[in-house]
């Protein structure tokens, strides 16, 4: 698969300019980060969490904990950890454990951590588990523009 063709269409329609890193398979953002031998605050990562009211996408750097109070008072939702099932029906073009971060593309409110605005590059899943897309942090946020930047995630 290598890059969905969601994310492609994103990239080519905000004229991103980006390099794609290929690694040996990987089932977690550490060993991801690992493999492609790039430091674990640049590789961002993407939570997808569930409430009555539906989806949405938290994005931080893979060095870090998602800490699920700080999101609720953020969005004033009691938000828990979607399924891998619910994942795998709604990022058809991603394997599960390997979405990229552009969750509006998908129609998902997204909630993007301050901490990667911080970083000189970002690195993120490209849609499978041997592929990243690298990117200068102001083409990441340009990217990312229609998120909701905020803190909600510390080291771990």
């Amino acid at each position: 698969m290598s890059i969905s063709a969601t994310l492609e269409d994103c990239l080519r329609s905000k004229g991103s300019h980006y390099k794609i890193l290929h690694h040996p398979h990987t089932l977690s953002s550490t060993g991801t980060a690992e493999a492609a031998h790039i430091p674990g605050d640049r590789l961002a990562k993407t939570v997808v969490l569930e409430d009555e009211h539906g989806y949405v996408a938290a994005v931080l750097p893979s060095t870090f904990h998602l800490h699920l109070s700080d999101l609720w008072d953020k969005t004033g939702r009691h938000l828990v950890l979607a399924s891998e099932d619910e994942l795998r029906e709604m990022f058809k073009d991603c394997d599960v454990g390997a979405l990229h971060p552009v969750c509006s593309a998908y129609g998902m409110q997204t909630y993007l951590d301050e901490s990667l605005a911080q970083q000189p590059e970002i690195y993120f899943e490209a849609g499978d588990h041997e592929a990243l897309i690298q990117m200068q942090t102001t083409q990441f946020l340009d990217l990312m523009d229609q998120a909701e930047r905020g803190r909600f995630a510390h080291r771990m």
